[in-house]
């Protein structure tokens, strides 16, 4: 189907930054967690309803709680901020993540590829 909209595909860089104070999870925890976490991600920011006009990089800080569920903390990106900040809040926030994680609070690189 033809559409004069851009589909956007989301690249998801799994390198993670965990800033939490104690981080001794084993190496293969971490992977493990990366893995569900980008999965989630990507899934959940599929089909945005905007017009990517370029590539662009978000840097995502967010929390999981008790309750497995995402908590955007911060968006940065020098790509429409405001919109770009309110499409990821309106789709990650509080959205349950598939795999039980560590509560704590993460930072995600993520790719948004322009695709014509």
């Amino acid at each position: 189907m033809k559409s004069i909209k851009f589909v956007l595909t989301v690249i998801l860089v799994i390198s993670f930054s965990f800033i939490a104070k104690a981080n001794n999870d084993p190496k293969n925890d971490k992977i493990a967690t990366a893995s569900v976490i980008s999965k989630t991600v990507q899934k959940l920011l599929k089909e945005p309803d905007f017009i990517l006009e370029r590539d662009f990089s978000i840097t995502l800080e967010f929390r999981v709680n008790k309750k497995n569920e995402i908590v955007v903390l911060s968006v940065d990106t020098d790509y429409n901020e405001k919109v770009i900040a309110d499409y990821i809040k309106s789709r990650l926030n509080y959205k349950k993540l598939g795999e039980k994680i560590k509560s704590k609070t993460y930072i995600l690189s993520v790719k948004m590829v322009r695709i014509s």
